[in-house]
């Protein structure tokens, strides 16, 4: 996609959700960062360089990237760094993809045993232009992380993969502990921000994996804030997501990552998001995290609910 079209289309979604296409508003005291510095983010960071791999932290322009990498953990993106697709909140690239590196899921698995993580989040761009959507690759790179470390616990955030059954088959058949889809946005606004997606193909994508491995498996869903949603609607999607059977909820602050993107529409304050978080324990989900700067894979190692979870092979 050519960059005059894709401008073209950020303004058109920035019509469709009536936000104006002003500069980025000033952050909230609560949003402002205080950036870590330590050996380990270093480290992280030539590992990465040296196994030639992607972190959705830096293709995303993840605003936690700094303390993650401090810590020693990353979001691994396979697939590679352009995505089919041209959502209006994300900023990885949107170009025709390269083919598949069948090296990658050693590569992965490399890095996971070399920075000892207890959970890995695998995630990957959006890639239509493949029969199985990537599936087969997520397979193949939960396989050879388990192969090096068997007591890892696995986490796998997929794109949709336009519903094909025998994609999200594929993907289950490697057994991942955790199978994340994000819903992203309250229904209403899902055509501006998500390209391609639809609001119920998620959560049927949801549903499927909760129907083919029932409590031997986690499903775990996401949600932006701040784009113009309301509360009654935020509600409604909290309760779609627990009809589809979704375990795990995670509520965090939309943030534009560049001028070309949607705007930010409210900022939500720690206070409302504390609120959320209790809305949605009572709805039923067994673990939440809800706050300005929390993203799907944010701190995943330490959601208690994964730490105690056993399944696998």
């Amino acid at each position: 996609m050519n960059h005059s079209l894709k401008t073209v289309q950020q303004a058109e979604i920035m019509d469709n959700i009536d936000a104006p296409a002003t500069p980025r508003r000033r952050l909230p005291q609560w949003l402002r960062l205080q950036l870590p510095t330590s050996q380990s983010f270093a480290r992280t960071q030539a590992l990465l360089e040296e196994l030639k791999l992607h972190t959705v932290c830096q293709s995303a322009k993840c605003p936690n990237h700094w303390e993650c990498w401090s810590k020693g953990t990353a979001t691994f993106m396979i697939a590679g760094d352009r995505c089919t697709r041209a959502c209006g909140f994300c900023a990885v690239a949107t170009a025709k993809p390269l083919a598949l590196e069948a090296d990658e899921p050693a590569r992965v698995a490399e890095a996971t045993r070399r920075l000892r993580l207890r959970h890995i989040v695998i995630t990957a761009v959006a890639r239509d232009d493949l029969p199985d959507g990537g599936a087969e690759h997520f397979r193949q790179t939960v396989e050879h992380v388990r192969s090096l470390n068997p007591a890892i616990t696995i986490e796998v955030l997929v794109p949709d993969f336009l519903d094909r059954d025998e994609s999200i088959d594929t993907v289950l058949a490697a057994h991942p502990h955790i199978f994340n889809h994000n819903l992203e946005t309250v229904r209403r606004l899902t055509p501006a921000v998500r390209h391609r997606a639809t609001y119920d193909r998620s959560l049927r994508v949801l549903a499927k994996v909760k129907n083919r491995r029932g409590d031997d498996i986690h499903t775990k869903s996401g949600l932006m804030l701040g784009l113009g949603e309301t509360e009654d609607e935020l509600l409604q999607a909290m309760e779609d997501l627990r009809r589809a059977r979704c375990d795990i909820l995670t509520l965090g602050q939309y943030l534009q990552p560049t001028l070309r993107h949607l705007p930010v529409v409210e900022f939500i304050s720690p206070e409302v998001f504390a609120r959320h978080q209790q809305t949605a324990q009572a709805m039923g989900f067994i673990h939440v995290a809800s706050g300005p700067m929390v993203r799907s894979s944010y701190h995943a190692d330490e959601f208690p609910a994964f730490a105690t979870h056993g399944n696998g092979p």
